[in-house]
C-alpha cells in the first residue's frame, strides 16, 4: 500500500533594505576658569639698635676736659694746696714755738728752710694715656618684627554643559520576492 507524500515548498522572502545610520556628535567646551592671586602683605617694624660710646674719662686722661671741669679741677687743686701751706705753717710755727727757749731758734729755722726748699723727688713711671677700660661701650640691639598675611587665591570656575547633537537613523525597505509555502499531495 502505497501511503500518500505531502511536499512542501517554500520561497523565502527577500528585501532591499536601506539604512541610514544614526549620527551623533558630542562635544565638551572648555571649562572657563579666572584665577587671580593677591599680593600677601607683609609688614616690617624695625627698632634702631643704639650704641652708645663714652670716651669722656679717656679724654680727661689726655688732659682734654672742658672749661667747667678744668676749673672745678683748679678749684679743688687750690683748696687742697691751700690746707696743706696752711697745716705746714702751724707745723713749723709749733716747731719754733717749742724750742725757742732753748737756743736752738737759729738751727730750727735753718733745717726749716732746709725742708721746704731742697729737691724735691717726683716718682717716676711709665703711665699708659688713656687708660685701660676709659672707653665705655653700651649697645643695645635692635629688633625686627616681619609679619606675613598671605591672602588666599581667587578662583572662579564655571562648567560648560557638553554640545550633544544627535540624528536618528532610518531603515526604510521594499519587498522584491514575497514569502510563498506550496503544499501538494502526491500519491
Amino acid at each position: 500500500m502505497r501511503l500518500p507524500q505531502i511536499q512542501i515548498r517554500t520561497t523565502d522572502a527577500q528585501m532591499d533594505l536601506h539604512i541610514s545610520k544614526p549620527q551623533q556628535i558630542i562635544k565638551q567646551p572648555n571649562a572657563t576658569q579666572t584665577i587671580e592671586q593677591p599680593a600677601a602683605i607683609l609688614e616690617i617694624n624695625t627698632k634702631r639698635g643704639v650704641l652708645r660710646i663714652d670716651s669722656s674719662q679717656a679724654r680727661r686722661d689726655l688732659g682734654l676736659i672742658g672749661p667747667l671741669e678744668s676749673i672745678d679741677n683748679f678749684a679743688q687743686e687750690g683748696k687742697q694746696e691751700a690746707l696743706q701751706g696752711m697745716a705746714r705753717r702751724a707745723r713749723e710755727g709749733r716747731q719754733m714755738m717749742e724750742s725757742a727757749g732753748k737756743d736752738q731758734g737759729r738751727a730750727i729755722i735753718q733745717g726749716i728752710a732746709q725742708q721746704n726748699h731742697g729737691p724735691k723727688r717726683i716718682p717716676f713711671n711709665i703711665k699708659f694715656v688713656p687708660s685701660i677700660g676709659s672707653v665705655k661701650i653700651n649697645y643695645t640691639p635692635g629688633a625686627t618684627d616681619v609679619n606675613i598675611t598671605r591672602q588666599n587665591p581667587e578662583i572662579d570656575a564655571q562648567v560648560n554643559k557638553p554640545i550633544h547633537d544627535y540624528t536618528p537613523g532610518k531603515v526604510t525597505g521594499t519587498m522584491i520576492q514575497r514569502p510563498d509555502v506550496q503544499i501538494d499531495v502526491i500519491g
